[in-house]
């Protein structure tokens, strides 16, 4: 079977229960494949490097008419393959894993889920000369503020 990275399948990254329940296709291009790989190789894979266990992978590639479906944004970065959202599924936690990230790794965006603790994280990537490291936090009614790294970052 087709693989991303060592710990994402191709079937993981691109599965979506939505897209299966209402007929809606889900395939990327050998493009958004490359993006993907890209995106597991400097930031999927290290930070399971250093969480070492299983993490889940709750969403990566978006199809057009599934984003649209889903009412995601238009400019989503899911929809070239450069996005991905992730839950821990034991030993360190969402919140863990996003100070890792903000430390530790290179990103476009991370965004904190909703709540005192995240509920899932956003993370994305695009190229090194690319990326903007920006940190956001969701709030209710997808309200977000924009988070300083360097008020969060202990070792920045």
């Amino acid at each position: 079977m087709k693989k991303v990275s060592k710990h994402i399948s191709y079937k993981e990254a691109t599965h979506s229960n939505y897209a299966k329940e209402n007929g809606i296709s889900n395939k990327p291009k050998a493009e958004h494949i490359k993006n993907m790989e890209l995106l597991a190789e400097k930031v999927f894979e290290p930070l399971r490097e250093w969480v070492g266990h299983p993490i889940k992978v709750n969403s990566m590639f978006r199809s057009e008419e599934l984003n649209t479906a889903l009412r995601g944004s238009h400019n989503s970065s899911h929809l070239k393959g450069q996005a991905v959202d992730i839950t821990s599924l034991g030993g360190k936690t969402n919140l863990e894993m996003f100070y890792y990230i903000v430390e530790n790794l290179d990103f476009d965006q991370l965004i904190w889920e909703y709540g005192e603790q995240p509920k899932w994280l956003h993370v994305s990537y695009k190229s090194e000369k690319e990326n903007r490291n920006q940190i956001l936090k969701v709030l209710r009614g997808s309200k977000y503020i924009i988070l300083d790294k360097n008020k969060i970052c202990k070792n920045c």
